[in-house]
């Protein structure tokens, strides 16, 4: 079996707690691989650079996708026999680009639909309980939910199962996601 089937993408728009999940399921052994976009975010604040979403977003899509690829070719590298939960995919970017307006270029689509993860991609919903900005998230909730709208429909354009994760414990999310990789028909 090809071992990107291991890759499981958790995403949505921003602050709907999937870094808690990660962290949960972390701690319950599995690996992850942590989102890029904060990490740039906080680099490029450090530099005093503009690869910002606030100040030149194409670049900052192609750090994100540059880091993402990177991130993927990691995994690619090992020889995984277990799940690995990745805070967004590669796909993420190409939701980014197209709630920005901005032109997709050819390579990034290329990028996006030839490092495939898993069928089945977690999406987290938007939650106005948890929900909160700060300095590297300057998202309005309108921002949000609209991120949550289009990155589902990157995902389904790129032939992805989207599966909405509740809202709910961060247990209880943890349980729902492994109970949904065991109904799995291969």
């Amino acid at each position: 079996m090809d071992q990107t089937h291991y890759f499981i993408v958790l995403t949505g728009g921003p602050g709907v707690g999937k870094t808690t999940l990660l962290n949960e399921l972390h701690k319950q052994g599995f690996s992850i691989v942590e989102e890029d976009a904060r990490r740039i975010i906080r680099e490029q604040l450090e530099a005093d650079a503009d690869g910002l979403p606030w100040k030149n977003k194409i670049h900052y899509a192609k750090l994100m996708l540059a880091d993402s690829s990177a991130s993927y070719l990691m995994q690619v590298r090992q020889d995984h026999q277990h799940y690995v939960f990745f805070d967004r995919g590669i796909p993420d970017t190409l939701a980014y680009i197209a709630m920005e307006g901005l032109a997709i270029e050819e390579e990034l689509l290329h990028e996006a639909k030839g490092r495939r993860y898993h069928k089945k991609v977690f999406i987290l919903p938007p939650w106005a309980e948890i929900y909160a900005n700060d300095n590297e998230r300057k998202q309005t909730w309108r921002e949000a939910e609209n991120t949550f709208k289009i990155m589902r429909e990157t995902y389904t354009k790129l032939g992805y199962e989207t599966i909405e994760v509740p809202k709910t414990t961060v247990n209880d999310r943890v349980q729902f996601i492994l109970k949904a990789l065991e109904q799995q028909n291969y």
